[in-house]
Protein backbone atom coordinates (compact mmCIF):
# COMPACT_ATOMS: atom_id res chain seq x y z
CA UNK A 1 0.00 0.00 0.00
CA UNK A 2 1.25 3.74 -1.15
CA UNK A 3 2.13 6.40 1.86
CA UNK A 4 -0.75 7.99 -0.06
CA UNK A 5 -2.98 5.74 0.37
CA UNK A 6 -2.21 5.03 3.66
CA UNK A 7 -2.55 8.68 4.38
CA UNK A 8 -6.01 8.65 2.88
CA UNK A 9 -7.20 5.98 5.20
CA UNK A 10 -5.82 7.92 8.45
CA UNK A 11 -7.58 10.69 7.46
CA UNK A 12 -10.77 9.05 6.66
CA UNK A 13 -10.51 7.74 10.46
CA UNK A 14 -9.75 10.52 12.09
CA UNK A 15 -13.06 12.09 10.18
CA UNK A 16 -14.77 9.29 11.78
CA UNK A 17 -13.32 9.73 15.47
CA UNK A 18 -14.18 13.07 15.74
CA UNK A 19 -17.68 12.35 14.62
CA UNK A 20 -17.98 9.73 17.15
CA UNK A 21 -16.60 12.27 20.05
CA UNK A 22 -18.73 15.85 19.12
CA UNK A 23 -22.00 14.29 17.79
CA UNK A 24 -22.87 10.83 19.52
CA UNK A 25 -20.78 11.01 22.68
CA UNK A 26 -21.30 14.89 23.33
CA UNK A 27 -24.54 14.81 21.39
CA UNK A 28 -24.05 18.03 19.51
CA UNK A 29 -25.80 19.05 16.47
CA UNK A 30 -23.52 18.07 13.64
CA UNK A 31 -23.49 20.28 10.44
CA UNK A 32 -21.44 18.41 7.50
CA UNK A 33 -19.86 20.58 4.97
CA UNK A 34 -19.00 18.13 1.75
CA UNK A 35 -15.94 18.05 1.01
CA UNK A 36 -15.12 17.33 -2.63
CA UNK A 37 -12.42 20.12 -4.11
CA UNK A 38 -14.23 22.73 -5.33
CA UNK A 39 -13.46 25.86 -3.28
CA UNK A 40 -14.97 28.19 -0.48
CA UNK A 41 -14.81 25.58 2.03
CA UNK A 42 -12.25 27.94 4.38
CA UNK A 43 -14.38 30.68 4.39
CA UNK A 44 -17.57 29.06 4.87
CA UNK A 45 -16.01 27.23 8.31
CA UNK A 46 -14.67 30.36 9.19
CA UNK A 47 -17.93 31.64 9.26
CA UNK A 48 -19.60 28.40 11.32
CA UNK A 49 -17.00 28.41 13.87
CA UNK A 50 -17.53 32.92 13.76
CA UNK A 51 -21.22 31.87 14.88
CA UNK A 52 -19.96 29.35 17.59
CA UNK A 53 -21.17 25.94 15.78
CA UNK A 54 -19.62 22.66 15.00
CA UNK A 55 -19.08 20.85 11.68
CA UNK A 56 -17.17 18.27 10.22
CA UNK A 57 -15.65 18.53 6.87
CA UNK A 58 -16.29 15.61 5.19
CA UNK A 59 -17.13 13.45 1.69
CA UNK A 60 -18.01 9.48 3.98
CA UNK A 61 -20.94 8.65 3.33
CA UNK A 62 -21.89 7.67 6.84
CA UNK A 63 -21.32 10.84 8.13
CA UNK A 64 -22.90 12.43 5.46
CA UNK A 65 -25.93 10.86 6.19
CA UNK A 66 -26.15 10.94 9.90
CA UNK A 67 -25.74 14.75 9.96
CA UNK A 68 -28.33 17.42 11.37
CA UNK A 69 -27.34 19.71 8.34
CA UNK A 70 -25.22 19.27 5.04
CA UNK A 71 -23.69 22.27 3.16
CA UNK A 72 -22.68 22.11 -0.32
CA UNK A 73 -20.41 24.63 -1.05
CA UNK A 74 -18.48 25.43 -4.40
CA UNK A 75 -16.59 27.38 -6.54
CA UNK A 76 -15.07 26.85 -10.38
CA UNK A 77 -17.13 25.28 -13.53
CA UNK A 78 -20.25 23.37 -13.76
CA UNK A 79 -18.65 19.95 -15.48
CA UNK A 80 -15.75 19.96 -13.13
CA UNK A 81 -17.56 20.31 -10.17
CA UNK A 82 -20.13 17.21 -11.39
CA UNK A 83 -17.08 15.34 -12.39
CA UNK A 84 -15.90 15.26 -8.82
CA UNK A 85 -19.19 14.45 -7.24
CA UNK A 86 -19.31 11.60 -9.62
CA UNK A 87 -15.60 10.52 -8.69
CA UNK A 88 -16.45 10.50 -4.68
CA UNK A 89 -19.98 8.89 -5.41
CA UNK A 90 -21.23 11.88 -3.51
CA UNK A 91 -24.41 12.44 -5.82
CA UNK A 92 -25.71 9.14 -4.51
CA UNK A 93 -25.47 10.56 -1.21
CA UNK A 94 -26.31 14.13 -1.90
CA UNK A 95 -30.03 12.93 -3.35
CA UNK A 96 -30.24 10.27 -0.17
CA UNK A 97 -29.55 12.83 1.93
CA UNK A 98 -32.34 14.93 0.40
CA UNK A 99 -34.39 12.06 1.12
CA UNK A 100 -34.57 12.25 4.72
CA UNK A 101 -35.81 15.80 4.58
CA UNK A 102 -33.24 17.38 6.99
CA UNK A 103 -31.69 20.86 5.79
CA UNK A 104 -29.50 20.91 2.88
CA UNK A 105 -27.90 24.02 1.69
CA UNK A 106 -25.88 25.08 -1.67
CA UNK A 107 -23.82 27.82 -2.08
CA UNK A 108 -22.78 29.43 -4.90
CA UNK A 109 -21.67 26.81 -7.73
CA UNK A 110 -23.42 24.41 -4.78
CA UNK A 111 -26.55 26.31 -6.05
CA UNK A 112 -26.01 25.72 -9.61
CA UNK A 113 -25.39 22.33 -9.59
CA UNK A 114 -28.51 21.57 -7.47
CA UNK A 115 -30.34 21.87 -11.01
CA UNK A 116 -30.60 19.88 -13.68
CA UNK A 117 -27.70 21.35 -16.58
CA UNK A 118 -25.71 24.78 -16.87
CA UNK A 119 -25.32 26.18 -20.03
CA UNK A 120 -21.54 26.49 -19.27
CA UNK A 121 -21.28 22.52 -19.85
CA UNK A 122 -23.88 21.28 -22.37
CA UNK A 123 -24.50 17.42 -21.79
CA UNK A 124 -23.27 17.31 -18.20
CA UNK A 125 -26.15 15.87 -16.01
CA UNK A 126 -26.43 17.85 -12.56
CA UNK A 127 -27.98 16.89 -9.22
CA UNK A 128 -31.43 17.27 -10.82
CA UNK A 129 -32.57 18.27 -7.03
CA UNK A 130 -34.76 21.38 -8.36
CA UNK A 131 -36.23 22.31 -11.78
CA UNK A 132 -34.48 25.28 -13.33
CA UNK A 133 -31.79 26.73 -16.02
CA UNK A 134 -28.61 27.74 -15.61
CA UNK A 135 -27.75 30.64 -18.03
CA UNK A 136 -24.72 33.13 -18.77
CA UNK A 137 -25.37 36.68 -17.55
CA UNK A 138 -25.70 38.35 -20.53
CA UNK A 139 -23.19 40.48 -21.99
CA UNK A 140 -24.55 43.39 -23.58
CA UNK A 141 -21.39 45.98 -23.02
CA UNK A 142 -22.92 47.50 -20.22
CA UNK A 143 -22.30 45.39 -17.74
CA UNK A 144 -19.29 43.26 -16.23
CA UNK A 145 -19.61 39.86 -16.41
CA UNK A 146 -18.75 37.68 -14.27
CA UNK A 147 -20.71 39.79 -11.34
CA UNK A 148 -17.97 40.59 -8.80
CA UNK A 149 -19.14 42.48 -6.04
CA UNK A 150 -21.88 43.40 -3.40
CA UNK A 151 -25.36 43.67 -5.05
CA UNK A 152 -29.11 44.16 -3.25
CA UNK A 153 -31.83 41.37 -2.98
CA UNK A 154 -35.46 41.25 -3.10
CA UNK A 155 -36.65 39.59 -0.48
CA UNK A 156 -39.41 36.55 -0.19
CA UNK A 157 -40.80 37.52 3.31
CA UNK A 158 -42.24 34.30 3.94
CA UNK A 159 -38.22 32.74 3.18
CA UNK A 160 -37.19 30.87 6.50
CA UNK A 161 -33.34 31.65 5.26
CA UNK A 162 -33.92 35.46 5.07
CA UNK A 163 -35.62 35.48 8.78
CA UNK A 164 -35.29 39.16 10.16
CA UNK A 165 -32.97 39.82 6.74
CA UNK A 166 -34.32 43.93 5.30
CA UNK A 167 -35.45 43.95 2.00
CA UNK A 168 -32.60 45.77 -0.35
CA UNK A 169 -30.17 44.44 2.07
CA UNK A 170 -26.73 44.22 0.38
CA UNK A 171 -24.86 40.74 -0.31
CA UNK A 172 -21.53 39.41 -2.06
CA UNK A 173 -21.59 37.88 -5.87
CA UNK A 174 -18.98 36.01 -7.73
CA UNK A 175 -20.51 34.25 -10.90
CA UNK A 176 -21.28 34.44 -14.50
CA UNK A 177 -23.80 32.35 -14.69
CA UNK A 178 -27.88 32.56 -12.88
CA UNK A 179 -30.53 30.31 -12.20
CA UNK A 180 -34.12 31.27 -13.48
CA UNK A 181 -36.19 28.62 -10.91
CA UNK A 182 -39.06 26.92 -12.74
CA UNK A 183 -41.27 27.24 -9.85
CA UNK A 184 -41.26 30.69 -9.09
CA UNK A 185 -42.95 29.70 -5.49
CA UNK A 186 -39.58 27.93 -4.55
CA UNK A 187 -37.73 31.94 -4.91
CA UNK A 188 -36.51 33.32 -1.72
CA UNK A 189 -35.00 36.29 -3.04
CA UNK A 190 -33.89 37.92 -6.14
CA UNK A 191 -31.61 40.17 -7.83
CA UNK A 192 -30.61 42.08 -10.92
CA UNK A 193 -27.49 42.25 -12.87
CA UNK A 194 -28.21 42.96 -16.72
CA UNK A 195 -31.13 40.57 -16.23
CA UNK A 196 -33.17 39.18 -13.04
CA UNK A 197 -31.48 36.70 -11.21
CA UNK A 198 -33.21 33.97 -8.73
CA UNK A 199 -30.12 34.50 -5.81
CA UNK A 200 -31.60 31.99 -3.33
CA UNK A 201 -34.16 29.14 -3.59
CA UNK A 202 -36.13 27.34 -0.84
CA UNK A 203 -38.24 24.31 -1.06
CA UNK A 204 -39.46 21.84 1.84
CA UNK A 205 -35.98 21.03 3.09
CA UNK A 206 -33.49 22.18 0.32
CA UNK A 207 -32.32 25.78 0.62
CA UNK A 208 -29.57 27.09 -2.22
CA UNK A 209 -28.01 31.23 -2.18
CA UNK A 210 -26.28 31.95 -5.68
CA UNK A 211 -24.24 34.26 -3.48
CA UNK A 212 -21.72 34.01 -1.09
CA UNK A 213 -23.42 34.37 2.82
CA UNK A 214 -19.99 33.57 4.36
CA UNK A 215 -18.61 36.82 2.55
CA UNK A 216 -22.10 38.73 3.42
CA UNK A 217 -20.88 40.05 6.34
CA UNK A 218 -23.79 40.55 9.37
CA UNK A 219 -26.50 39.64 6.55
CA UNK A 220 -24.61 36.42 5.23
CA UNK A 221 -23.90 35.63 8.54
CA UNK A 222 -27.92 35.84 9.66
CA UNK A 223 -28.77 34.10 7.20
CA UNK A 224 -26.44 31.19 7.93
CA UNK A 225 -28.06 31.36 11.28
CA UNK A 226 -31.03 30.77 9.98
CA UNK A 227 -30.16 27.63 8.29
CA UNK A 228 -28.64 26.68 11.72
CA UNK A 229 -31.85 26.58 13.38
CA UNK A 230 -34.22 25.77 10.74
Amino acid sequence: MSVNAVFIRIYGLLIVVNYLYFYIIRGLDMVAIIDYDAGNIKSVEKAILYLGEEFVMTRDEDVIMNADRVILPGVGAYGDAMKKLEEYDLVRVIKAYVKTEKPFLGICLGLQLMFDSSEETPGVKGLGLLPGTITKIPDDGEIKVPQIGWNSISVNPTSKLFKGIKDGSYVYFVHSYYLTCKNKEDVAAKTFYGTEIHAAVEHDNIFACQFHPEKSGEVGLRIIKNFMEI
